[in-house]
């Protein structure tokens, strides 16, 4: 190898540390993209990881920031990459952009979904990984021709979390990259009727153990916070993974990926009757058919933002308002012109 092929080869593995490959004075990079409800709470959750006393804004667009951490004293700072997408799913085309073939090693997702809205519960949580599911699918695939040492890497660690003597071994769909799945608003979610809290307890880690996912129920309550912040910090810069399991539907849930099963979770809540009448090829779909029977699903258009950000105060800028606002004017100016001259038009009749 050249000096430049070498010098390539080490900013590419600085670039793409693997969690065994980090040795003792070596500076590794992470990065997560967060992603769910609109308004779910994931700016809160980010400032909270990275211990900054802000005030959330709404997320515009996709949005970035980073953190620096030292794993031991007098040891370099790691550094943790935060993406986060705002807009709910009406932006899910936008995950391109921090998901990438240079980094896929390195990365992992964290699904905010807001427990006080149960309607948008399915479709949110389907959408997103569903389209982020597909583009890691693609990268992985682009590797097996151009790098399949590392693609066959990350398709070995999605069952790291799940011993090959579990029970639910072949029951399982592990998500390509890790994934971490927080529900928050747990102070309003309380509130809910029992039964309604335990079929969407029930769903959800249903949902994380077939994704091979942790899950986390969260607030604004310091101790909730400090649970999804320590998953969290588990994926950014490696700290020991909690071991601490709480399953119990009348309690905040909370249990790392692997530490659940099939048979603790149970059956789809429903009658058998009900059960038998509904057809679905994949364990997936049945509890799908199951939630969505009390919880029936908002349809896709009510979930995208129709808010025109352009419009919002926070993002004001005079010089760019002044020529919008000049550029509508002509716009509407043109209409009214193509209008009339289409209506002055003569058309020749057969």
């Amino acid at each position: 190898d050249t000096l430049w092929d070498l010098a390539i080869a080490e900013v590419k593995k600085r670039e793409n540390p693997a969690d065994d490959d980090v040795k003792p004075g070596e500076v590794w990079e992470k990065s997560i993209l967060f992603m769910g409800n609109k308004n779910g709470g994931k700016t809160t959750i980010i400032l909270r990881c990275l211990e900054r006393e802000e005030s959330p804004k709404p997320t515009l667009a996709l949005e970035y920031t980073f953190g620096r951490r030292a794993r031991r004293h007098n040891a370099p700072k790691d550094v943790a990459h935060f993406w986060e997408l705002g807009g709910g799913t009406s932006l899910v085309e936008l995950i391109r952009i921090p998901i990438t073939s240079h980094n896929i090693r390195s990365f992992a997702v964290v699904l905010v979904l807001d427990l006080s809205k149960p309607l948008e519960l399915w479709t949110t949580m389907e959408s997103l990984l569903q389209v982020t599911r597909n583009h890691v699918n693609k990268i992985l695939t682009k590797l097996e021709k151009t790098n399949p040492e590392v693609a066959a890497e990350i398709k070995q660690r999605m069952w790291n979390d799940l011993q090959r003597d579990h029970p639910d071994y072949a029951l399982i769909d592990p998500f390509p990259i890790p994934l971490v799945i927080i529900g928050s608003k747990y102070d309003i979610f309380h509130e809910f009727d029992s039964e309604m809290r335990k079929i969407i307890s029930k769903t959800l880690r249903f949902v994380s153990h077939y994704y091979g996912a942790s899950l986390v129920f969260t607030s604004k309550s310091e101790a909730l916070l400090l649970k999804a912040r320590a998953l969290i910090n588990h994926l950014a810069f490696g700290y020991d993974k909690s071991k601490s399991v709480s399953v119990d539907a009348s309690k905040p849930l909370f249990i790392p990926a692997g530490l659940d099963s099939m048979s603790q979770i149970g059956p789809p809540p429903a009658s058998d009757s009900d059960l038998g009448k509904m057809h679905a090829n994949t364990p997936l779909e049945l509890w799908k058919k199951v939630f969505e029977k009390t919880f029936p699903p908002k349809s896709f258009c009510d979930l995208q933002d129709t808010k025109d950000p352009a419009q919002d105060t926070q993002y004001a800028e005079y010089e760019v308002d002044v020529m919008r606002a000049q550029k509508n004017q002509e716009l509407e100016q043109y209409k009214r012109n193509a209008s009339k001259s289409w209506k002055e038009m003569v058309f020749d009749s057969d």
